[in-house]
């Protein structure tokens, strides 16, 4: 069964940042099978939010994706790997 991890972190992070129209996730193929490595794209301050202090938040976010793979009993391994949007990629997609 395929999982729709985007679907599950949207209502999750979207109250939690102050750009949720920017947040990008995207599953990226793992090193083996059971391995699974979310990206997910947000602007500067977005992110420092979603890792929190002492990535409390990543930490809190790693388990409710951990929750969903032991529910349907795939036993993946979830990575989370957080990532900010440069200044260089927001000038692009104003068409600077």
């Amino acid at each position: 069964m395929e999982r729709d991890y985007a679907a599950i972190l949207h209502p999750i992070i979207d109250p939690l940042v102050h750009n949720p129209e920017a947040i990008l996730i995207r599953e990226l193929p793992g090193s083996t099978k059971r391995d699974v490595t979310i990206l997910i794209v947000s602007d500067d301050d977005d992110t420092a939010r979603l890792i929190g202090k002492r990535g409390a938040v990543a930490n809190a976010l790693r388990e409710v994706v951990g929750i969903a793979t032991k529910a349907d009993d795939t036993n993946q391994h979830i990575h989370l790997k957080f990532e900010s949007f440069s200044d260089e990629d927001k000038e692009e997609d104003d068409g600077k």
